[in-house]
């Protein structure tokens, strides 16, 4: 195998890198040449790239190794392990310890970093890579950054709440009861259409900013950028939804989520802190958690 370098996503292209996403085991939409696209345009515009593409005897594209310049000496895998949950190297799999080899051979004479972030704990690049890299005169270590929980959803809402402890039933029921009796005109909407993502993504903007002052920090106007253009492009491809619940006095709760593979990922989120003693995040979760059986 041989690694070629290339300095933009462009010189891959889209159809390329998301047929190879499409045979990755991982799939992650965070890989995807929508999201690394946007990223890259916010967040690289003035950043060196090298996209390391590793091709087969043939000519076929076996691996692409993503990353960005963040520092003198310090290259980091592209799409920012602050806006997203997977990362990973994107290769076919069963092929991804022979495209590892592959890049760690292109740079035994570099002393630069490789940072990479995101990377689920079941990837090769965590399970094997540390003992790939010292025959190649190289380190690689491993630590976790933080846990996702994953709940597979049974075939119904009801054998779901019959899995719950008592308690968080009773929890959950009271909620939603103390919703319908406090704000009966509460109702859940769904924005999935980009141009019903674009319309109303200024709400889910003013209810993300006023839940907690960290997340009013988090997303500045480069972040506004950025997700206005990924998730409405994700709406395109029918991977992303605006969740609300709305009063007669404005949205109260929103979620936003990302879907694949059957996946239905809660990705990002706001309340209106004024309303918190009803709970409206809680009580928009458990609507989102029977849409997603239903479905």
């Amino acid at each position: 195998m041989k690694v070629l370098i290339r300095d933009r996503l462009e010189a891959v292209g889209a159809p390329a890198w998301d047929g190879l996403v499409a045979a990755t085991g991982l799939r992650s939409p965070f890989l995807s040449w929508t999201w690394q696209r946007e990223w890259a345009r916010v967040f690289a515009a003035d950043r060196r790239l090298e996209i390391r593409c590793v091709e087969d005897g043939s000519g076929g594209l076996v691996a692409v190794l993503p990353l960005y310049e963040a520092a003198p000496g310090a290259m980091q895998i592209l799409g920012g392990a602050d806006v997203s949950d997977y990362l990973d190297l994107i290769a076919v799999q069963g092929h991804e310890e022979e495209a590892w080899m592959a890049l760690l051979q292109s740079r035994t004479a570099e002393r630069v970093e490789w940072e990479l972030h995101a990377v689920p704990a079941a990837s090769t690049t965590v399970t094997a890579l540390p003992q790939l890299a010292p025959a190649y005169g190289l380190a690689a270590s491993v630590a976790v950054e933080e846990r996702c929980p994953v709940r597979a959803l049974p075939s119904s809402w009801e054998t779901y709440l019959a899995s719950l402890s008592g308690k968080h039933r009773h929890e959950l029921m009271r909620k939603m009861r103390r919703l319908e009796r406090d704000a009966p005109d509460a109702r859940v909407s769904c924005a999935s259409a980009p141009a019903e993502i674009e319309a109303r993504f200024g709400e889910f903007l003013h209810l993300h900013r006023r839940s907690l002052a960290g997340k009013a920090r988090f997303m500045d106007d480069r972040m506004e950028r950025f997700f206005r253009r990924a998730l409405i492009a994700f709406a395109e491809r029918g991977a992303s939804r605006l969740w609300f619940l709305d009063t007669s006095s404005g949205p109260i709760a929103t979620f936003v989520t990302i879907e694949w593979d059957g996946t239905v990922g809660l990705y990002n989120s706001g309340f209106d802190p004024e309303r918190a003693a009803l709970s409206p995040g809680v009580v928009l979760l458990v609507h989102l958690v029977r849409d997603a059986i239903a479905r």
